[in-house]
């Protein structure tokens, strides 16, 4: 086969940038030791990369998720909790016909708690 150039790839994969990502990782995989999907013919590995990309021999959706695999660290998985939350009861503020009580506080009592609140660096200063 004659030389690959980037008009045989750029129909299979038009964003020269991708075309460009996607062959380094290829031809990085190609050289940890995955199969050659073409003939070597004595090419150097990102010549094997873009002649895989030129022939379609290898799909570029595929390609292009196993690059967005690989550059993953931490994958988040969706577990269900172990635990359920507690019923709650009387005791924790439930009303016996079901409905929840709340405390009500003033602003003015609001202000009054606040303004009786020590700043930490104030206390350490003290202290010494």
């Amino acid at each position: 086969m004659a030389r690959v150039t980037v008009e045989d790839c750029i129909d299979k994969i038009e964003n020269r940038f991708d075309l460009v990502l996607l062959a380094a990782h290829r031809a990085r995989l190609i050289s940890s030791g995955q199969q050659i999907l073409v003939d070597r013919d004595r090419d150097k590995n990102p010549v094997v990369a873009l002649r895989e990309i030129a022939e379609t021999a290898l799909s570029p959706e595929d390609l292009s998720e196993d690059f967005i695999h690989s550059l993953q660290r931490h994958v988040e998985v969706d577990e269900p909790e172990a635990e359920t939350a507690p019923a709650l009861t009387p005791a924790t503020g439930v009303d016996f016909d079901g409905e929840a009580q709340f405390d009500r506080m003033t602003e003015e009592d609001l202000l009054r708690g606040l303004e009786g609140l020590v700043p930490p660096a104030e206390v350490e200063e003290e202290g010494e």
